[in-house]
């Protein structure tokens, strides 16, 4: 029996993450403690761990998921989102579009050494911490591989899914808190 991937990370203080900076200077964004509290940066072991899940399925063999992997693929171009609220908005409805659970646990991974667990909740409403374009190609996944969300360098948002999305799902929920 395999042992659950959750059960095989380490956490690590956020003071000793190289991305800290993006959660708690001011320069930057500063978290809520409770928030923060949900941002559980990994050990490079664990970073690693994630890393090589994504590499051995092979899930962005081309631009970016390799073809076939998913069922469905969607994506929407990033426009000045620092400091602007229209679109910051406008990418979080997109994200929460997306239908994953709010307690959802997720994996973010932006290389070998740099990864966190969280919930996708805390993926949607803080996501202009978690991604600066240009910068960054970020990775989000869980456990089922059965999705995936690519923060793309260029400006971009790529998800994709083998799961079905139900046209009537509800699209207008308000900010997550």
């Amino acid at each position: 029996m395999t042992t659950p991937l959750a059960d095989r990370l380490t956490s690590i203080p956020m003071s000793d993450f190289a991305l800290k900076w993006r959660f708690t200077d001011p320069k930057y964004d500063v978290l809520p403690p409770n928030h923060l509290a949900q941002i559980h940066p990994l050990d490079d072991r664990s970073a690693g761990l994630i890393w090589k899940m994504i590499l051995d399925a092979d899930i962005h063999a081309a631009d970016p998921f390799k073809l076939g992997f998913f069922s469905h693929h969607e994506f929407t171009k990033i426009g000045d989102s620092h400091g602007n609220p229209d679109e910051d908005a406008r990418i979080r409805k997109w994200l929460y579009r997306c239908a994953l659970p709010f307690d959802r646990v997720i994996y973010l991974s932006w290389q070998p050494t740099w990864a966190i667990r969280t919930t996708w909740k805390m993926l949607v409403k803080y996501w202009t911490s978690f991604y600066y374009p240009i910068s960054d190609d970020l990775s989000v996944i869980d456990e089922s591989l059965e999705w995936c969300v690519l923060f793309h360098h260029e400006h971009e948002i790529h998800f994709g899914t083998n799961r079905p999305r139900n046209a009537t799902e509800q699209t207008d929920e308000p900010e997550p808190d």
